[in-house]
């Protein structure tokens, strides 16, 4: 029997301990709508340390960063002088044992992990801290004005803004600039790591665009690598809607690279999106027709920033010539100009590729904190790149409509979210090496399946096949069963030549299920391995062999 005053005692000495852990909780966690240790401003010719004042505004040579708390507003002023990068330091602590996942600026590379805090690097738009127990957010909400990364220390949390209008400081004139808005999650006992990964994606972009339906189906790019043509696009095209349940959902085919008038010999020099090349006949509203005649979605892929040879000298970025200037209204207009015509030849999904490299010079693995290089400039230095690239997403967006679905591959990600229905996450997968798509498929669905939903759908990329026994077929089996059963969109780029009883029931499988709604995927194992085996996918756990 218990007495009661050894009750209250246990009782007693319990809250003690639960309010201890809550406190040593809340001691870990900083709470970024305070003000911070210090604000920077980087100058062509130098770093100015602003001065704090009233009401949360910090200045100093001209220039003046205004600070508001809930939510944390970060705003820049700063009339005649040109501006690089804003630096906000807070002081934190961290967990001896604490791990940190950053996300990627476009597309991740397989280098996704959780870290040490002395591997970080530069962690962009946002990071997670997990201690075993919590799992706490940082970031920035989607569609910021500057391009935004996180690097973490002993000493605290350090949130750089990048402002520059390409490689050079915005000009913002009397205009005041809303450069971000500052966004933190408080972890919770009761959620596991890809819980709050998942809340705070949420938390962070309010408005994604909705998608009525899960998103599957067939891009041959696998099966052709731009070596495309009407006729085997359209066989490959007929087996996999022939193995889709097209009266619940039709599937979307698109036709990958190869398609337009300057490819595979074409001779024209004017602009390679108003028409198609022989390979794929007179006309591409004929090829949408055909499409829909299979009970399928027609989709089409375009790099709209790619500059042709004829075009006009002004449209191309000064220092990458093979580069179209998306801050010059001319461009815009064209590339509204081909979107409405995609639009008009029937064709609903449209996967768009490079823009990111195009205008920064570099693939998102090479970024780093330094997203380009410096010196370079658009024509309007007025904007800064993250406002110019939203500008253009948007200009893709609007031309597109309401019922044309946008696939960005390449796009920038934190600007990318609630503009595009879907988004390429990570670099390409393979149909001929089954190692690269363990590394570039697995990894990124594991590490970015928490946006899937929240952001956009995340695309992870096909099941690949190009060549017989090119991939073996057990591992891409596994690749396939991952991809149908995740609750993300399934994309397979299957030849019909290639696929024997055993692949086509596989496929027909993958596809029934992926063309339902499911429980999103969630990878068990994440915390540990760079590749996660054990997932939980529909409720079950279920284990890989990668």
């Amino acid at each position: 029997m218990i007495r009661p005053k050894q009750f209250w005692l246990g009782l007693l000495t319990a809250l003690f301990f639960r309010l201890a852990g809550e406190n040593l909780v809340a001691a870990n966690f900083t709470d970024l709508t305070q003000p911070p240790s210090s604000v920077e401003v980087v100058l062509t010719n130098g770093t100015i340390t602003l001065t704090s004042g009233d009401q949360g505004k910090w200045s100093g040579g001209g220039i003046q960063v205004i600070i508001r708390a809930n939510p944390a507003v970060v705003s820049l002023k700063a009339p005649g002088v040109p501006v690089k990068k804003l630096h906000l330091h807070w002081a934190a602590t961290f967990d001896t044992n604490a791990v940190f996942l950053g996300d990627a600026w476009e597309r991740a590379y397989g280098d996704l992990q959780w870290k040490p805090i002395g591997r970080t690097g530069a962690m962009p738009w946002y990071f997670l801290v997990s201690n075993g127990t919590t799992t706490d957010g940082y970031g920035v909400m989607t569609g910021p004005a500057a391009l935004c990364y996180w690097r973490t220390d002993a000493n605290g949390i350090d949130l750089w803004a990048d402002v520059r209008s390409g490689g050079v400081g915005v000009e913002l004139g009397k205009r005041t600039l809303t450069v971000c808005t500052i966004i933190t999650h408080q972890g919770q006992a009761s959620e596991n790591a890809f819980a709050a990964a998942s809340v705070f994606c949420r938390q962070m972009c309010p408005h994604p665009r909705i998608v009525r339906q899960p998103v599957y189906g067939f891009n041959d790019w696998y099966c052709a690598y731009g070596a495309n043509t009407a006729a085997g696009f359209l066989k490959d095209a007929a087996f996999t809607s022939a193995l889709s349940p097209t009266k619940e959902n039709q599937p979307y085919m698109v036709i990958d690279d190869g398609w337009q008038a300057n490819r595979q010999g074409g001779k024209d020099r004017g602009n390679p999106w108003k028409k198609t090349n022989e390979k794929f006949g007179s006309t591409m509203s004929e090829v949408a027709q055909a499409i829909k005649a299979l009970n399928a979605r027609p989709g089409l892929w375009y790099r709209p920033l790619q500059a042709w040879p004829d075009c006009p000298a002004t449209w191309r970025l000064a220092n990458r010539s093979e580069t179209l200037d998306p801050s010059n209204p001319e461009v815009l207009k064209d590339i509204t100009e081909n979107m409405q015509r995609f639009r008009g030849w029937g064709y609903e999904m449209i996967k768009h590729d490079f823009s990111t490299e195009e205008i920064l010079g570099r693939w998102g693995n090479h970024m780093g904190d330094e997203i380009t290089e410096d010196g370079w400039a658009f024509s309007d230095r007025s904007h800064t790149t993250a406002e110019i690239i939203l500008n253009f997403y948007r200009t893709l967006r609007q031309a597109a409509g309401n019922k044309v679905l946008l696939n960005g591959c390449n796009t920038m990600s934190h600007l990318s979210a609630g503009i595009f229905e879907l988004a390429r996450i990570g670099d390409d997968t393979s149909g001929t090496d089954w190692n690269r798509t363990r590394k570039m498929g697995v990894n990124c669905l594991a590490f970015r399946a928490a946006q899937n939903g929240a952001f956009y759908l995340v695309d992870a990329d096909c099941s690949g096949l190009a060549r017989s026994n090119a991939v073996p077929w057990e591992k891409n089996r596994q690749w396939l069963d991952l991809l149908a059963h995740s609750g993300t969109p399934l994309f397979v780029s299957w030849p019909q030549r290639l696929a024997g009883p055993e692949q086509t029931q596989a496929l027909q499988a993958a596809l029934t299920a992926a063309a339902q709604p499911q429980p999103l995927g969630e990878p068990l194992d994440w915390l540990q391995t760079r590749t996660p085996t054990q997932w939980k996918l529909d409720g079950k756990a279920v284990t890989f062999q990668w």
